[in-house]
C-alpha cells in the first residue's frame, strides 16, 4: 500500500479527517493501483471516477468505525 496515505481515523489523527485528507488519501490508492500520476487524456474520466467512489467509500468508512478504549483527543491534550 502506498506509504503517504495515513491513517484518517482517531485517535492516531486528533481530529477528524477532512474531505481533503479524504480525497487526498482516495487519489494516492487510485495513483498507485493505476501506476499513474496523473492519467492521459482518454483515461481522465475513469481515473476522476475511481477517486471520487473511493473518496466515498472511505467517508463512509470513517463514518462508521467504532473505535472503542480510545479516549477523545481534548482528554488526551487534558493530560
Amino acid at each position: 500500500m502506498c506509504r503517504s496515505i495515513k491513517t484518517l481515523r482517531p485517535p492516531v489523527l486528533p481530529e477528524e479527517a477532512t474531505e481533503d485528507d479524504v480525497r487526498a488519501a482516495a487519489l494516492q490508492y487510485v495513483r498507485k493501483v493505476s501506476g499513474f500520476r496523473a492519467p492521459a487524456a482518454h483515461n481522465r474520466e475513469v481515473f476522476e471516477r475511481a477517486v471520487d467512489e473511493i473518496t466515498e467509500a472511505t467517508a463512509r468508512l470513517l463514518d462508521g468505525l467504532e473505535v472503542r478504549g480510545s479516549r477523545p483527543a481534548a482528554a488526551v491534550r487534558e493530560r
